[in-house]
């Protein structure tokens, strides 16, 4: 076995028994069933999420732009709190996270939902695209979905793995060649072919799930599905040019209303129902 081969099978069997699979959530009616492969605990990733929205609390606060009108703040944690008391079906342990939700004197059209239930929205969120109350349900239910399927932990998962790699891949070019330079070049190139045939794909995925998930959310919360398909048509006003969906995160917006729309039909009857309660 020669040099190359030995530094990939020991890179392969580390990586290999590292690697955990789990279900993150239950499939729901919109029926996300994706079995996920992790490198990062739940608990790491959970605190890590913790200590970072506890700075921006206190850098936010320090700058007077957290939660900068009460009645702004009480509209979102009211929609948040009703989306929240929906988490059991996808993960009955998330009902007991320790939830927090803040809003964020930004004008960015943005919000978010880190591992372990913390919740931030942006005021220009509230502002520019005047979203009605069932509009940033969607927005909040499918950051919500993003924290239940723990995509952050996915993500950091596959950056390790894919980083553990290319560091093998390298090293190996390296000693083959006897060259350093190449062992650099090669992992400079990995890394810009990983970011388009990998990272951005899975992120892709990681945000269709979250559409698909906050979708359900809101409708068992009593708030009319078909207001997701009105925000992303706001959204993609206010979005101005995009990279187009090869080489973006985020579906294209043509798609994504397509694909909730499709969906619409499936938690219809979980919002009329929830309007019945």
């Amino acid at each position: 076995m020669n040099k190359f081969t030995r530094i990939i099978a020991v890179l392969t069997v580390l990586l290999i028994g590292a690697c955990t699979t789990v279900q993150t959530t239950q499939s729901g009616a919109v029926g996300v069933e994706r079995k996920q492969r992790m490198l990062l605990s739940d608990k790491q990733v959970e605190n890590m999420s913790a200590q970072m929205y506890a700075q921006t609390l206190q850098e936010a606060d320090a700058k007077d732009v957290l939660n900068p009108n009460s009645a702004q703040t009480q509209r979102i944690r009211g929609i948040a709190n009703r989306l929240i008391a929906q988490v059991g079906i996808f993960r009955p342990d998330a009902k007991n996270w320790k939830w927090e939700v803040n809003v964020l004197q930004n004008d960015a059209v943005n919000a978010y939902a880190m591992a372990g239930g913390k919740i931030m929205v942006y005021t220009g969120l509230i502002e520019k695209i005047k979203a009605t109350d069932a509009e940033l349900a969607a927005v909040i239910g499918h950051e919500i979905a993003h924290a239940l399927r723990e995509h952050t932990r996915e993500q950091m998962s596959e950056a390790y793995a894919t980083q553990i790699g290319l560091l093998g891949v390298a090293a190996a070019i390296g000693i083959a060649t006897g060259d350093a330079n190449n062992a650099n070049t090669t992992l400079g190139l990995g890394s810009s072919v990983a970011a388009v045939a990998l990272t951005l794909p899975h992120s892709r995925r990681a945000e269709t799930e979250a559409d698909q998930i906050g979708l359900e959310l809101m409708a068992r919360a009593g708030y009319d599905p078909n207001a997701a398909v009105s925000l992303w048509e706001k959204m993609s006003k206010a979005g101005g040019n995009k990279p187009p969906e090869f080489l973006s995160t985020h579906p294209a917006d043509t798609t994504r209303i397509a694909e909730i729309k499709r969906l619409i039909p499936k938690v219809m009857s979980l919002y009329q129902a929830s309007t019945k309660r």
